[in-house]
């Protein structure tokens, strides 16, 4: 998720960036259709599988809809979704293990049909009376599949053979009553069905690229077996929810916190498109942006996406407070406070003033992963993860919440906004931290620097497009280090400062690769920006991965 002041957070797994977990505010989530295009979709019930928001994903790509909920969730809550299929997620423990995540056995006896996927299998196959153990030789990463059944309608004209990803301990050994291996490697038995009862289950990963032919194995789950309609479309989310926002709100007002990125930015204009000039968006100067955003970006929203938006410059206020602050920690608590009292500021104003306290409403961009790690695999027992409000906005805010994106993964909201006619810009824009540049700027915050800091950004970016790499990589920027070195300018020497140049390929930001820059495309950076940005001598390239780097510096 967005915030406002463009935080990216939600993430509850390892290595997160800097600054993801400040201001948060506690919210118990409750997933469940709200679309006509969400009903009759596929149920995935997660086990605490690394791979289950991909699994989701690959069903979606088909379009069909696809809903995660934990293992632990009522069947009530299940057949609200009005499932043509239910998946049971990987996980990492043993069905064994004395805390074992289990699911109501009744899934089993839904009358739709079931898909276990690792863990998913050894479940059903010990909850219907077959046998599983610890394997002696356990199957991690690639191996052959040998199929024993081609008839199977999951594997339905397929070759005898195939290279499937493997990533388990443990082994199916004995096959419960009614059902028949279709699968195996030379390790263990690699699939089974029972094709009278619908369920059907494979030992390895369907859902990853290492899989040959994964996404046919699923699409012969969804439509041959589960008989699934396509009807999960961008069109049609965008049509049913503008619909479902009029009734949600009716005649009241709600606020936004624009970030100037695509998510609070498809947020907003899906609102706008059911609210018109009942929706106010706030966006917010803090001094730390890149060079020349606020005003590109206010004349973007207001010009080309005709909305309604307060401007906020309150860099001097932002710059003040962090005056002689050189802790990253600090400056992220200190930039996420202050942003929390200046929109709230913002909004009281709104309150008092035109809107004559009839803003009911605050829109957030809540993306679909924000949702599902808000819900432990453990059951309601277990804490409830927290999240970003807004740039964690106190909790005593007297609005009702629209989260219009709530059901949606990052690509999906892209595709959403090119559906929404948004400029490419902001599609393919990069992520920028929340904090802004005060994390691209280590040690304490100067205006001198800031500004060095955003002539030198701004060439990098400058020269990743005429490269042509801008939309092909993650993100590209420059980092402004409290270190300076001996350089020679003209006829004299110099002691200038170092600009650190990073740019990273990523598929979510949880991992990164450093992108091999071509030579020519480094040398016209470091040239550039000796030659054009006052004061700096060195340029130097950085080829950390993350982890165990991050892609920030702070």
């Amino acid at each position: 998720m967005e915030s406002a002041a463009g935080m990216k957070v939600g993430k509850g797994q390892m290595a997160q960036e800097p600054g993801e977990t400040e201001a948060r505010a506690r919210q118990t989530r409750k997933p469940g259709p709200t679309l006509k295009a969400e009903h009759g979709g596929i149920v995935v019930l997660d086990f605490g599988g690394q791979y289950t928001q991909l699994i989701a994903r690959r069903v979606r790509e088909q379009g069909v809809f696809s809903a995660i909920l934990p293992c632990t969730t009522s069947l009530d809550e299940v057949r609200r979704l009005e499932p043509t299929g239910i998946i049971l997620s990987g996980g990492p423990s043993s069905v064994y293990d004395k805390e074992a995540p289990k699911c109501d056995p009744a899934v089993l006896r839904m009358g739709v049909p079931v898909l276990g996927i690792c863990y998913g299998m050894q479940w059903i196959a010990k909850e219907m009376g077959g046998r599983v153990e610890p394997a002696e030789r356990r199957e991690y990463g690639p191996a052959q599949l040998t199929l024993e059944k081609p008839e199977s309608e999951l594997f339905k004209d397929f070759p005898s053979h195939m290279k499937i990803w493997n990533s388990h301990g443990d082994n199916v050994l004995e096959l419960p009553e009614g059902f028949h291996a279709t699968g195996r490697t030379s390790n263990a038995i690699a699939a089974a069905e029972n094709p009278v009862r619908k369920i059907f289950a494979v030992q390895f990963h369907p859902e990853v690229n290492h899989t040959d032919k994964g996404t046919e194995i699923l699409r012969n789950f969804l439509f041959s077996v589960c008989q699934a309609e396509p009807k999960w479309s961008g069109a049609a989310f965008v049509e049913e929810t503008v619909e479902a926002i009029r009734r949600k709100v009716g005649t009241h007002r709600a606020i936004c916190g624009l970030s100037g990125g695509v998510d609070s930015t498809v947020a907003a204009v899906l609102v706008d498109r059911a609210m018109g000039d009942r929706l106010t968006n706030i966006f917010v100067n803090t001094g730390l942006l890149r060079k020349n955003e606020f005003e590109h970006t206010l004349e973007m929203y207001r010009e080309r996406l005709g909305l309604h938006v307060v401007g906020v410059d309150a860099s001097e206020h932002f710059l003040e407070k962090l005056a002689g602050v050189s802790d990253p920690e600090r400056k992220r608590k200190i930039i996420g406070e202050e942003f929390i009292h200046v929109f709230a500021a913002e909004a009281e104003k709104l309150q008092k003033g035109a809107a004559r306290g009839d803003i009911k409403f605050l829109v957030q961009g809540t993306l679909y992963p924000d949702v599902i790690e808000s819900i432990s695999v453990k059951g309601p027992s277990a804490t409830i993860k927290t999240h970003h409000n807004v740039g964690g906005l106190p909790e005593k805010m007297p609005f009702g919440l629209i989260e219009p994106l709530r059901d949606l993964f990052k690509d999906e909201v892209r595709k959403i906004g090119k559906d929404l006619g948004l400029p490419e810009e902001i599609l393919v824009k990069h992520p920028f931290p929340g904090p802004g540049l005060a994390v691209r700027l280590l040690g304490e915050v100067r205006r001198k620097d800031l500004a060095t800091l955003r002539e030198a950004d701004a060439i990098v970016v400058e020269e990743i497009r005429r490269a042509g790499l801008y939309e092909r990589v993650w993100q590209a920027f420059a980092v402004l280090l409290p270190v300076r070195s001996v350089g020679v300018m003209g006829d004299g020497r110099t002691y200038g400062l170092t600009v650190a140049v990073r740019v990273v390929q990523s598929d979510d930001a949880m991992t990164a690769d450093w992108v091999k820059l071509p030579g020519e495309v480094l040398e016209r950076i470091s040239t550039r920006i000796v030659n054009e940005v006052p004061g700096v001598t060195r340029v130097v390239y950085d080829v950390s991965s993350k982890p165990p780097s991050t892609i920030e510096w702070e």
